[in-house]
């Protein structure tokens, strides 16, 4: 599989990766409880997210189960609006392809201004135009409405919705499942 190609330019967004710096922004929306609400734990520690950063700013792509986690901000604004991450899943070769996993977090100020889209699209093109990638899917909280809308601009089609199979923060919640096939995408472009 080819290397990511650091950064990804859209019109309005620069994904690149993440930076020892960013530590005080990703903490500053990573604590914040309406950041964690649809997400699997709590909202982070500032321990946790310097774990994260470092982590983040480290990551190498190149077998199964690895994560390329970009940090997202505006081309002509530098500051962290959020993250994109793309999982390389088990399953799939290089003849044959790859399949994996998309997923985002956005800063509550960054929400509903269509980054999180602009950002999904290029890493979505990133895996299935220049690595290689047969099939990508998303998994959010089933009450998530905004992570839904995203899925469905993507092109993303609904395959499964698991009924409360998630006890998390003290109740049952259910998962929704969206995917896309490079062939899908493709047709769309």
């Amino acid at each position: 599989m080819e290397q990511i190609p650091y950064p990804l330019r859209t019109e309005r967004l620069v994904l690149r990766r993440f930076e020892p710096t960013d530590l005080d922004a990703y903490y500053a929306y990573q604590s914040l409880p309406e950041t964690a609400r649809y997400l699997l734990g709590d909202a982070r520690s500032l321990a946790e997210c310097m774990e994260r950063v470092g982590k983040f700013s480290q990551q190498k792509f190149s077998q199964e189960g690895d994560w390329a986690s970009f940090a997202v901000e505006l081309a002509e604004q530098p500051g962290l609006l959020g993250e994109i991450a793309l999982k390389w899943g088990t399953g799939g070769d290089a003849e044959h392809g790859y399949v994996g996993e998309i997923g985002w977090t956005l800063t509550p100020q960054a929400q509903g201004k269509g980054y999180a889209t602009e950002a999904a699209r290029a890493v979505l093109e990133l895996a299935f135009g220049q690595l290689g990638f047969h099939r990508l899917h998303a998994r959010l909280d089933a009450a998530n409405d905004g992570s839904r809308k995203i899925c469905e601009r993507l092109g993303m089609r609904a395959e499964g919705l698991f009924q409360q199979n998630w006890f998390l923060k003290g109740e049952w919640t259910s998962e929704a499942v969206y995917a896309i096939l490079r062939s899908e995408w493709r047709a769309q472009q």
